[in-house]
This record gives structure tokens, C-alpha cells and sequence, in this order.
């Protein structure tokens, strides 16, 4: 996987949360610290938005994570951010670390 696609996931995803947070009335952190803690929906109806909305936001932490794993590694670098934002703008492949 590429960084530019790491980065266009990212971005979708604060959409897709955005929605859930617009609905419930809470941002997706508090949510997710929550859910994984055991929390059940009080409604039967809430029960896939929950579901879908803590996959959303744990594939967000996965994106983000990949990212600045990807990131250190241009910071172990001479010059990184002009290294990197050279390459990006050009729109050159930057693998993502795993």
C-alpha cells in the first residue's frame, strides 16, 4: 500500500465518522473507548450503526498508525520533510512501512 492511499483512507473515514458522531452526539473516541469496553446499544436499530461506526474507527487507527510508522522512517533521514514532501508532491510511490 502506497502512503497516498494511506492519506485518501484517512480522509474518508473522518467522513464516514463525522456522520456517526453528527447522530450520536459524541466524537468517535469517546465512542470507541466505550464500545471496546463491553457498553451495548439501549436500541436494537443502533446496534449495526455501532458495529460499522467501531470498525470505521479502528481502521482509522490502523491508517494512522501505518502512516507515522512510515513517517519516522522519513524523520531517520537527511532532510525529511523536503525528502518527503519532494516525493509526495510528485506523486512518486512511498511504500508503507508494515
Amino acid at each position: 500500500m502506497l502512503l497516498r492511499y494511506v492519506i485518501e483512507d484517512i480522509h474518508a473515514i473522518y467522513e464516514d465518522l463525522k456522520v456517526y458522531e453528527r447522530k450520536y452526539g459524541i466524537l468517535s473516541e469517546t465512542f470507541y473507548e466505550l464500545y471496546i469496553s463491553g457498553t451495548e446499544p439501549d436500541n436494537d436499530d443502533w446496534t449495526l450503526d455501532w458495529s460499522d461506526w467501531a470498525g470505521a474507527y479502528k481502521l482509522l487507527l490502523r491508517r494512522q498508525e501505518q502512516y507515522c510508522h512510515t513517517i519516522q522512517i522519513f524523520k531517520e533521514q537527511p532532510s525529511p520533510l523536503a525528502n518527503l514532501i519532494s516525493k509526495a508532491s510528485r506523486y512518486e510511490p512511498i511504500q508503507i512501512a508494515l
